[in-house]
């Protein structure tokens, strides 16, 4: 089959397996749905997909987890830096070590630097499916924040432990010294090229919009390609990618504060990015599925390469290795919370732990996805002395079944532990900083209008009238909270410069808005939301041709 053809059946399979889930009779999680689907296609219709780990690897992450870095509450994330680095390091680390000495000891035919292979490779989280399965029952705020935070930099903790136990399976050497010193540069190296090029990337953007003007298209091209030149330039210099195109992401919204784009670019920019992101989510889902049918038909091939006699044995210990992440990750969570409130209990005060059925929520959320997926299909296929690589089927096979039983665990245990769940999903500070916002960017589109009216008395018919309609407009929203409409010469005239200054208002009440967020006044979720409210207000004023 044509790349061309199945590209367009992809993305029709997408189409589906959204309308398939949202008009059937139940209503499954869309992770699941379109793995299934991947399947079906692939057993019934011969949809044969040679996935190839490197493509799949910088096509579809990058953009995602820019978007990640992009989208999620600088606040939130700065604020729960903590939580955020135990679980992004340390339970990787805790996991890689526990789960490593846990396959070797049920698969004693597996070499102890492929278990360590295989457990790193399980341990980055998927924030994206854990979101997919709860839009329905939304966890708690800061609970999410600190899953989309881990997501963001346990990959790069995971994928450097892979690539040195591939690398110890290989050569039979390793030195947890190097090892460390390793991690620290790859890490460290890859947020730094994020920043780097994001940071250059907008300079350059913003000195040639100031001499040609800024086209809505292609500033959208120019941040669809911003992950990919920070993944790139990440894997060309030797670091984690990975981290470099988070990081850009992160570093896109304060880009952006420092010359904000025009508000037909921000909306239609944000209309494409979503469009991105149900694409690639769905192709990544419909991929694991297809190799689904392949790796069954070889089940009992890949089981007695390692000796186990019954294929489905396989299966057991893909069973087994997904109950005890989450045991681990359960134990993890529960060590930190204890350990972080040791220092006010050695102080006399009284620290309450967190609920069982929070503890379980954030365990059962540590769902496997894409970047195992993509890891664990680079093993090599042989050793340095030619010889075939040991374990290699075995491992994608329980690394699949752990994603997938992951997967099903997540949409089973989530709604049932959310259920009942009283969660607080506004905050008042949140409430608190939207209404100062509100206000002061009233305020500075109050003062604009006037300002314009003093500095153009030479058009005082139209302007005064204009300007009075307006000026009730903004009086009304500081005296009441909402927004109502108001002669000259002609009425063409009198609306002309009614929409001037309203448009005039609303760049003062952005740019207040940017103030306030550089200055830390309001948080990023508030900036996003009221700067949407402006754009789209101003997009209709317009007309379309804010761009032009």
């Amino acid at each position: 089959m044509s790349t061309i053809l199945v590209v367009l059946v992809l993305l029709l399979a997408v189409v589906v397996s959204t309308f398939v889930g949202r008009l059937g009779p139940v209503r499954l999680p869309l992770p699941l749905l379109q793995i299934g689907l991947g399947a079906a296609l692939a057993s019934t219709l011969g949809f044969e997909l040679a996935l190839d780990p490197h493509v799949f690897l910088t096509l579809f992450i990058p953009p995602l987890l820019f978007l990640d870095g992009w989208r999620i509450p600088k606040g939130a994330l700065f604020a729960n830096w903590l939580p955020i680095v135990a679980l992004a390091i340390g339970l990787v680390l805790f996991s890689v070590v526990a789960m490593g000495n846990l396959i070797h000891w049920l698969l004693p035919v597996v070499p102890l630097a492929v278990a360590f292979a295989l457990a790193a490779i399980l341990s980055p989280t998927d924030p994206v499916a854990v979101s997919a399965m709860t839009a329905g029952a939304p966890l708690p705020s800061r609970l999410l924040h600190i899953l989309e935070g881990e997501a963001l930099l346990n990959d790069a903790t995971g994928l450097v432990c892979f690539s040195f136990a591939v690398a110890a399976a290989m050569t039979g050497a390793f030195s947890l010294g190097e090892a460390s010193a390793r991690f620290l540069l790859v890490a460290g190296g890859g947020v730094l090229v994020g920043v780097v090029v994001t940071w250059v990337i907008g300079q350059i953007n913003r000195l040639l919009v100031h001499y040609s003007g800024e086209d809505p298209a292609i500033a959208i091209i120019v941040s669809l390609l911003i992950p990919f030149a920070a993944f790139l330039a990440g894997e060309r210099l030797h670091v984690s990618g990975i981290l470099a195109a988070a990081a850009a992401g992160v570093c896109m919204h304060y880009v952006e504060l420092s010359g904000p784009a025009q508000a037909v670019t921000r909306t239609q920019r944000s209309a494409v990015w979503d469009t991105v992101q149900v694409a690639l989510n769905g192709i990544i889902f419909l991929l694991l599925g297809a190799q689904l049918p392949g790796m069954l038909d070889r089940l009992p091939e890949v089981a007695g390469s390692i000796g186990v006699a019954d294929p489905w044995c396989m299966l057991g210990y893909a069973i087994l290795l997904t109950l005890a992440l989450g045991l681990l990750r359960f134990a993890w969570v529960l060590l930190y919370h204890y350990a972080a409130s040791l220092p006010s209990r050695l102080q006399g005060e009284r620290h309450t732990m967190p609920s069982f059925r929070l503890l379980a929520i954030k365990a059962t959320a540590g769902v496997r996805g894409a970047i195992t997926l993509a890891g664990i299909l680079t093993l090599p296929m042989a050793l340095t002395d030619g010889s075939v690589f040991p374990a290699r089927d075995a491992a994608i096979l329980l690394a699949m079944g752990v994603i997938i039983g992951s997967l099903v665990i997540a949409s089973i245990g989530l709604p049932l532990l959310m259920r009942g769940l009283r969660v607080d999903l506004q905050h008042g500070s949140h409430e608190d900083g939207e209404s100062m916002a509100r206000i002061a960017a009233a305020e500075a589109g109050l003062r604009r209008i006037l300002s314009l009216l003093a500095d153009e008395p030479a058009r005082a018919a139209c302007l005064d009238e204009a300007g009075a309609h307006v000026q009730d407009l903004y009086r009304r929203r500081l005296d009441y909270g909402e927004s109502a409409a108001g002669g000259c010469g002609g009425l063409g005239d009198l609306l002309a410069e009614e929409r001037r200054l309203r448009l005039e208002a609303l760049s003062a009440e952005r740019e207040q808005l940017f103030r306030l967020r550089r200055s830390r006044s309001i948080d990023c979720h508030v900036l996003r939301k009221l700067v949407r409210e402006i754009d789209l207000l101003e997009v209709s004023l317009s007309g379309g041709d804010a761009g032009h």
